[in-house]
């Protein structure tokens, strides 16, 4: 689906900068036309986007303008029905189907720890504890 906009006409190697691959990281089922109508209304991007379905719970978005595809990127985390949706820039000479989208990086606090546990290490140990989910 393209939504309307302006549109970036240049058409050379370098398309691929404006692509995202998405997985919701799920064991349910994804609708890809739920996804495919849900974000555009949330990402409101000014210079359209079509979204193509690639795989199980995968997607790849084609963004036409720099601004839409970095709002997304610079976002916090995107949910859809309460499930994690990972993003990946796509590389040149890059598998799409071969990307791993399985991790990413969480901001956790901790509330009321002592003052004599604030410190690198405490919290390299409290990271190591929690692991990886």
């Amino acid at each position: 689906e393209i939504l309307e906009g302006q549109r970036n006409e240049d058409e050379g190697e370098e398309e691929y900068r404006l692509f995202l691959v998405r997985k919701v990281l799920t064991d349910s089922v994804v609708h890809f036309l739920s996804i495919r109508s849900t974000l555009p209304k949330l990402w409101h991007p000014v210079g359209g986007i079509f979204i193509t379905n690639i795989g199980e719970k995968m997607s790849l978005f084609r963004f036409y303008h720099e601004i839409d595809l970095k709002r997304v990127l610079r976002g916090t985390h995107w949910f859809f029905n309460r499930y994690l949706i990972l993003f990946y820039r796509v590389e040149k000479g890059k598998e799409l189907l071969q990307v791993l989208l399985f991790f990413t990086e969480l901001w956790v606090q901790i509330h009321n720890l002592p003052m004599g546990f604030m410190s690198k290490g405490m919290a390299r140990q409290l990271g190591d504890f929690i692991g990886e989910l």
